[in-house]
């Protein structure tokens, strides 16, 4: 990072107090560029790394990488579910906001997994780290819709490819954040054996400022994040408010909550959520699991901090509530209320 940014000993300093305060520990890319000194493949091999990469040169990468990365979040996904067949799947809907293309993500999607040609199918870009929440809304939406549907969500992001070179306070925080991933899910009306997360209510607020401190645009050489260290002060001045107003909602009180998966868009973000909620650390291990070992992969990242916390409950959690949280550009912040249910 450091040489492709040309940074001089300041800002060298800079980057690396960031990286060390990020808690991560490792983040994965579709590209081994990121593990190598020199001999690139995708970053030209100049010392200005002159010519960057084109924003066409990076959809490529993209549309090669997406959907060998979904298919095996797919099969990760029903490893241990063998009662499920793909084929009665029978609505799909793809997350990402790091890539697209026609015929998109969501029919090579159907022609690898053997989908159903008539499955219904549903894709949502360019809406950031929450978007996994408005996936799982269509999700509810279509199994209160027809008792017998069995919803794929699918969120793929990879956010390394959009890598950004000029030394700015938002690409030095980006550089070190954000990372590739995927993440699968099942919905359906009927629980499956063991411990199920019910939706139970879903809220999400706006917190407006002069000017936009999360933001995502397409640019000439890739797309560019606009992240400004303001934006855990935004988060902390709503949090609180977006709680108490979901729990109005479902006529609960905070101390019903039991359980946390909160979206670990940062480090400062996971501590400003536990100062305003008067929460632990320990509450919120499970985001801070995920953080460390592989950052912060946009829209699938709150998926791995749900599953983080499935592997910890057993039948003496049914009936308990969990909350969760995620954020982006907006400045959005999204909540969703899961009931664990044991079968």
């Amino acid at each position: 990072m450091i040489r492709a940014m040309q940074l001089d000993y300041e800002h060298s300093r800079k980057l690396q107090a960031i990286f060390r305060s990020s808690g991560i520990a490792q983040r994965y890319s579709v590209l081994n560029d990121y593990g190598k000194e020199k001999d690139f493949t995708f970053y030209p091999n100049s010392h200005d790394f002159e010519p960057f990469p084109s924003t066409e040169q990076r959809l490529a990468i993209y549309q090669q990488h997406a959907i060998s990365l979904s298919v095996a979040a797919v099969r990760d996904c029903l490893t241990n579910r063998p009662e499920i067949e793909l084929n009665s799947i029978t609505h799909l809907i793809v997350v990402s906001c790091t890539g697209m293309y026609a015929p998109g993500l969501d029919i090579e999607l159907v022609q690898q997994l053997g989908l159903r040609h008539d499955v219904q199918r549903l894709s949502i870009n360019f809406m950031g780290c929450y978007a996994a929440f408005n996936g799982i809304k269509a999700g509810d939406a279509f199994c209160k819709a027809d008792a017998e549907a069995r919803v794929l969500v699918v969120c793929v992001e990879l956010c390394s490819i959009h890598f950004q070179k000029q030394a700015t306070d938002d690409n030095m925080l980006a550089n070190a954040l954000f990372a590739d991933g995927a993440a699968a899910l099942i919905m359906q009306t009927k629980p499956a054996a063991g411990v199920n997360l019910v939706p139970s209510a879903f809220h999400n607020g706006l917190s407006f400022s002069k000017e936009p401190q999360m933001a995502w645009r397409v640019g000439n050489l890739g797309f560019e994040m606009k992240l400004t260290s303001y934006v855990p002060e935004i988060i902390q001045d709503g949090i609180k408010k977006l709680t108490e107003e979901m729990l109005l909602k479902i006529q609960k009180n905070f101390a019903a909550i039991k359980h946390f998966a909160i979206h670990p868009g940062g480090k400062k973000i996971l501590e400003v959520i536990e100062h305003e909620l008067s929460i632990s650390k320990s509450d919120n291990q499970h985001a801070y699991a995920v953080l460390s070992r592989y950052g912060n992969m946009s829209s699938p990242t709150v998926i791995f901090v749900l599953h983080h916390l499935l592997a910890s409950l057993t039948s003496g959690n049914d009936g308990e509530n969990v909350l969760s949280f995620a954020f982006g550009p907006g400045l959005t912040l999204e909540s969703i209320l899961f009931t664990i249910q044991y079968a």
